[in-house]
């Protein structure tokens, strides 16, 4: 379902993101969106939404009012045309598909690192340095630790993914030998 919903989102974050490029107020739509997914995802008005027997342009005219002045005119479009669509529900999944184009089009990578122990902060910035050379661009890296791995690490950057796990290697291996 959550694949579902970001590929609704996804044409309405690329139409938004590159029209605040075009007139410059990216942080002021990253703003409004912030607070329109906030809004959207309180249990009381989510089951608004959902509520088919309400009329969409009460829940819309629900939601500009909570929003108000904190809206800009470009915004609340986008809030009349999502409720003529029936697509209030993305509000979130845009909001959230905006903000990682925003920081992609600053040149900054979001990298998550699954290691089978613990990193030291000196190791990541190693990491981090060769990731930045490899990816192009920044990289902000989030670490975790997962037991599951055995042994190596995981990394994911968008769909880019080196396992260097030996979980990893045990599958492939298990691939190789068709088990």
């Amino acid at each position: 379902m959550a694949g579902d919903m970001t590929t609704i989102a996804r044409p309405y974050a690329e139409a938004v993101f590159e029209r605040a490029k075009d007139v410059g107020e990216v942080d002021a739509w990253s703003q409004a969106l912030e607070l329109l997914a906030l809004v959207t995802t309180d249990p009381d008005l989510t089951a608004q939404i959902g509520n088919p027997s309400l009329p969409r342009e009460r829940v819309r005219d629900l939601i500009l009012e909570v929003c108000g002045a904190q809206l800009p005119a470009e915004v609340a479009n986008l809030v009349r045309l999502l409720s003529h669509n029936a697509r209030l529900t993305a509000l979130p999944e845009i909001a959230r598909l905006f903000e990682v184009r925003r920081i992609a089009d600053q040149g900054v990578r979001h990298v998550q690192v699954r290691s089978a122990f613990e990193v030291s902060a000196e190791e990541q910035a190693t990491l981090a340095t060769a990731l930045a050379r490899r990816l192009g661009g920044r990289v902000e890296l989030t670490v975790e630790t997962d037991s599951a791995l055995i042994g190596g690490i995981e990394v994911r950057a968008g769909d880019l993914v080196f396992d260097d796990s030996i979980r990893g290697k045990i599958k492939q291996l298990a691939n190789a030998l068709q088990f």
